[in-house]
């Protein structure tokens, strides 16, 4: 039997301890340790890869303090543009959408383009047609605005900068450099039935210009899944990790190169990425419930758990 395991991103970049209050610091281990667990719990009562990364990317995307679905980062326009991916690493199915701004749950729409459409990557009105179309209920835009990211809008307008990050500008508050921080969630599992999945899903970069897609919604650059290698989700410079296409080759070297998930992800994260100055990092899972959870900033929001397994999460390097 497989040694089914679940693990889940919420974003890395420079995270420095000192702005992080220790309220602040629990809130979000709460948050990670309450979603890991919540897909455990369906791997462990037989549920599939699958549904796993599904429902956890959804409560990342639920949750404000994650930029994807609500609390999402503003546009230079003012307004959100929403990118999310979902694979199936036992039939190599996709399903993609990006550029919504009316979908709750991206995630959502993105399983029904696996399941219910022949094609693999819907766009802005049309991916949001097709969505309500499968019976998702549209939401305005303002859903996904928040004070915060509004605000962290008019800092990045202020310094004429386009942020890599949901925290906007820097404040003594902000537990990340602003600079060097990915609001990207993601998710893959291993069921018990040894099939393997992979989700992604963000809001993008404060302050970034309409129309601009990253990583996360393109297989083989910020998701990927491979009943035969890995499954991978990916967070950080979006255009490094789509120009070394960086989840598909974590599967390619372990593939082709006999590499181990270890190696593999340590090649992609901190030589082909770094090489380019990308910053980031990404999770995966491989064939047989191995966990690699490698990055080259300073944090990523992060936790996994093997079915009959503890809980376990992290932010820094050490913890």
């Amino acid at each position: 039997m497989a040694k089914a395991v679940i693990a889940i991103h919420g974003g890395a970049g420079a995270i420095t301890r000192a702005a992080m209050s220790a309220e602040k610091e629990q809130h979000f281990r709460q948050q990670l340790a309450a979603i890991v667990s919540a897909g455990q719990q369906i791997l462990a009562s037989g549920g599939s890869a699958l549904d796993a990364v599904t429902e956890a990317v959804r409560l990342l995307e639920e949750c404000p303090l994650f930029n994807a679905g609500r609390g999402a980062v503003f546009t230079h326009q003012s307004t959100h543009e929403l990118d999310a991916s979902l694979m199936d690493g036992r039939t190599l199915d996709i399903g993609a959408v990006a550029g919504v701004s009316r979908i709750r749950n991206p995630v959502l729409a993105a399983r029904k383009v696996l399941e219910a459409s022949p094609h693999v990557l819907f766009i802005g009105s049309g991916a949001e047609a097709f969505a309500a179309q499968q019976g998702l209920t549209p939401v305005e835009p303002d859903f996904f605005s928040t004070p915060e990211r509004w605000e962290q809008l008019q800092r990045a307008l202020g310094s004429e900068q386009m942020l890599l990050d949901h925290d906007g500008a820097a404040q003594e508050s902000d537990p990340l450099d602003p600079d060097r921080k990915f609001g990207t969630v993601g998710a893959v599992a291993l069921d018990l039935q040894g099939n393997l999945a992979a989700a992604t899903s963000t809001g993008g970069m404060t302050n970034k210009q309409a129309g601009r897609v990253g990583d996360s919604p393109l297989a083989g650059a910020g998701c990927y899944a491979n009943n035969a290698t890995v499954a991978v989700s990916c967070t950080g410079t979006g255009e490094v990790f789509i120009r070394t296409l960086a989840a598909y080759d974590v599967s390619a070297q372990m593939e082709y190169g006999g590499r181990s998930l270890q190696q593999a992800t340590a090649s992609v994260i901190h030589d082909k990425v770094q090489e380019l100055e990308g910053s980031g990092g990404l999770i995966a899972v491989d064939a047989h419930g191995n966990v690699a959870l490698p990055f080259n900033s300073e944090g990523m929001y992060r936790g996994f758990a093997y079915v009959g397994g503890e809980v376990e999460v992290a932010i820094y390097r050490d913890s």
